[in-house]
């Protein structure tokens, strides 16, 4: 599980960062899954090394321009260059199909691959042989959603060495044993599988909390994740306007992530009021978070974070321009 930032900024665009998008690469699968697709998102997807052709599912969270403005373009220009591209599944609030039918209505537009849109309650919205993602509803303006992507658990690691000691041939055999099977070999023997396995290896939790004001949805949404990536759209000194326009504050994010937790926060969807050169800058936000909750990073546009499968360490690197 791969994250890369495609926009960082709330409301409008800046010179440095985009509004909301983040991209999950899947290598296991050769799939790339979209939270939020502010506008500009496929000029971003231009700029790294995605393609739009590896997007299988987009999950959104409310019908704020800055998360959804680019949505409409991306899906119309997907499948154009002619390349064999499955479905496209697209889950969010209600109004989100009805919005889609309206721009296709509007602009003539067909779409040249098949788009399905889920609307979503809270609780489990997909899952398949790998994956479980649930969500549930936040705090702000408009209905909004908390995404939570978990990684089923694997068995553990089986122990060839030993089934060797026990004369047990190698071939398919392996294979049910690896998966718990009680297997009966030619000599009669009944092997248990569960027995020659390690402890079963938990799966990578990945939460997207944005836009809300703290609440407790979002530490129940977070419990226990590797990864909480929660918007910060105000300094702690800002906090009454966070309280007007139902955003959090830097403080606020940490406090889920403390609530919650969970291994490494990464804040995001950033005011532009805090430019280099204002009396608050970014850096300001980060100390007040890191200050509650020092295993916090700060997102920026193209910063890339490798979810890390326990006890390995993440690696977080940037690309891009």
């Amino acid at each position: 599980m791969q994250i890369t930032f495609l926009g960082t900024s709330s409301g409008v665009p800046t010179r440095s960062r985009n509004v909301s998008s983040v991209a999950l690469r899947l290598p296991q699968r050769a799939e790339v899954w979209l939270f939020d697709c502010g506008e500009g998102t496929q000029h971003q997807f231009l700029k790294s090394d995605f393609k739009s052709s590896q997007i299988r599912r987009i999950f959104i969270t409310h019908m704020h321009g800055d998360h959804i403005f680019g949505l409409m373009g991306l899906l119309a220009s997907c499948g154009l260059a002619g390349n064999p591209q499955q479905r496209i599944d697209i889950y969010g609030p209600p109004q989100l199909n009805d919005y889609l039918q309206a721009c296709r209505r509007y602009s003539q537009t067909r779409f040249s691959l098949p788009i399905k849109v889920h609307r979503v309650e809270p609780g489990k919205v997909f899952a398949d042989e790998d994956f479980v993602v649930s969500c549930t509803q936040l705090e702000h303006r408009v209905p909004a959603f908390g995404y939570r992507v978990a990684e089923r658990d694997r068995p553990g690691r089986f122990d060839v060495k030993r089934a060797q000691a026990l004369g047990i041939p190698p071939g398919p055999i392996y294979g049910r044993l690896k998966q718990g099977e009680v297997v009966t070999l030619a000599d009669g023997r009944r092997i248990n599988g569960a027995e020659l396995c390690g402890p079963p290896r938990p799966g990578r939790k990945l939460v997207y909390c944005t836009d809300t004001i703290f609440c407790q949805n979002a530490v129940d949404l977070a419990d226990g994740a590797d990864v909480l990536i929660h918007e910060a759209t105000f300094s702690h000194q800002d906090a009454e306007m966070a309280y007007q326009r139902l955003h959090s504050t830097s403080t606020m994010a940490a406090q889920v992530a403390l609530a919650a937790q969970v291994k490494q926060l990464i804040m995001t969807h950033f005011s532009p009021r805090y430019a280099p050169g204002n009396d608050i800058q970014l850096s300001d936000l980060l100390s007040e978070a890191q200050a509650i909750f020092p295993n916090t990073i700060m997102a920026h546009d193209f910063l890339t974070y490798a979810v890390p499968r326990q006890p390995e360490m993440a690696l977080a690197t940037s690309a891009g321009s």
